[in-house]
């Protein structure tokens, strides 16, 4: 558990600001420098490109995929999933081009890539029909994304299931899980949000829904992740609107699950991402620190996510959440908000995708970062 007295403060957030406020994006010229580029930059007809994963092809092609709202940007409008291909190292990014075509009543979005230990590349995304109506939906490639199988539902159950971007693992066993948050209908005063896991022990073919279900206060436990521990156990970390990320564990390896409660690191009401470096097993975190709570007497700007998604920062981890160290930011301009993060690891480097939305604005881009690992641990 995150120990109290290196909980992130809201004073270091502010300075750190400062120091770097202003900074241009640099130009990468060495390996060992950040590289940025945007996979898809928002547009009038296309209004947000949002969340998205990426997969590395066995010639070193990058390949992102990413929700494509094609009319308004709002959660209920129409979406396909769209995909570019990068090789230069996401420094440029090719024509972007249809992937998965709007098959719901509503849309398609929030993309998850898993290479699996098969060697198969499976693909996840929701279906939405409306707002009691929401799947998982899997399909999977053995010709490197060249052609797909048919689609798969994952949860078959009747209500409204979401799943984030780039949150399905595959444990040491083979095991996969696929982390799901669901309701009976959303947009009410209290959607009664619950985390369940679902799994799938024939590399995806067959799913079943674990026997746990997890709570939290106000409008409940949202969109949830999963990391494996050394000693088997999984974590779950869970977005809330208590200004803490939850955290659960489970034994027998996402079946069933621990009570959950607060995990010590504070977020606003937006999603968190935790992966491990396969590499060397740093647990990398990314998510938001900014915490700003609305009163009577003041209304805060952002303050129904419980503050703005902003600064986008990074932390790892050498002992699996015992301790963490400091802060650095990989996106620090106050003028615009960062959410539905991604990460994938290749050879020594962490390739980050993510939103962009100025603030005041309604487009939402999609952006890329490819950071050198040595970057987090300096």
């Amino acid at each position: 558990m995150f120990d109290r007295t290196r909980r992130v403060s809201l004073f270091f957030v502010l300075s750190s600001m400062l120091a770097v406020a202003g900074t241009a994006i640099a130009q990468p010229t060495a390996s060992t420098d950040r590289i940025e580029s945007f996979i898809a930059t928002a547009t009038p007809q296309n209004p947000r490109q949002s969340e998205g994963d990426i997969t590395v092809l066995p010639d070193g092609t990058l390949l992102a995929a990413w929700s494509d709202f094609y009319e308004k940007a709002n959660d209920h409008a129409p979406a396909r999933i769209s995909a570019a291909r990068s090789t230069d190292g996401g420094r440029t990014w090719g024509k972007r081009y249809t992937l998965q075509e709007n098959a719901g009543n509503v849309n398609v979005m929030s993309v998850s890539f898993v290479r699996s230990s098969s060697g198969d590349l499976l693909f996840f995304y929701l279906v939405k029909n409306s707002t009691t109506d929401l799947k998982v939906n899997l399909r999977r490639s053995q010709d490197n994304a060249q052609t797909w199988d048919a689609p798969v539902v994952i949860t078959p159950e009747s209500g409204y299931h979401v799943m984030n971007n780039a949150r399905v693992i595959q444990l040491k066993s083979g095991r996969l899980l696929a982390p799901i948050s669901t309701a009976t209908q959303v947009g009410t005063k209290n959607d009664g949000f619950r985390t369940v896991v679902c799994r799938s022990d024939d590399d995806g073919r067959t799913w079943q829904r674990g026997t746990t279900y997890l709570t939290a206060p106000k409008r409940g436990a949202m969109e949830p992740g999963l990391i494996e521990l050394n000693d088997g156990r999984v974590l779950q970390i869970i977005r809330t609107q208590t200004g803490l990320i939850w955290h659960s564990y489970s034994r027998d390896q996402g079946n069933t699950w621990t009570e959950a409660a607060p995990w010590n690191i504070e977020a606003p009401e937006s999603p968190s991402t935790l992966v491990r470096n396969p590499a060397n097993g740093d647990w990398l975190l990314i998510w938001n620190p900014h915490v700003v709570w609305a009163t009577p007497e003041k209304t805060v700007l952002g303050a129904n996510h419980g503050g703005l998604r902003t600064p986008l920062s990074a932390m790892i981890s050498r002992d699996e959440g015992k301790t963490w160290g400091t802060p650095k930011l990989l996106e620090s301009d106050a003028k615009s908000t960062y959410a539905y993060t991604s990460v994938t690891f290749h050879q020594d480097r962490a390739l980050i995708t993510y939103y962009h939305l100025p603030v005041g604005s309604t487009q939402i881009s999609q952006k890329f970062q490819s950071v050198p690992i040595k970057w987090f641990r300096d």
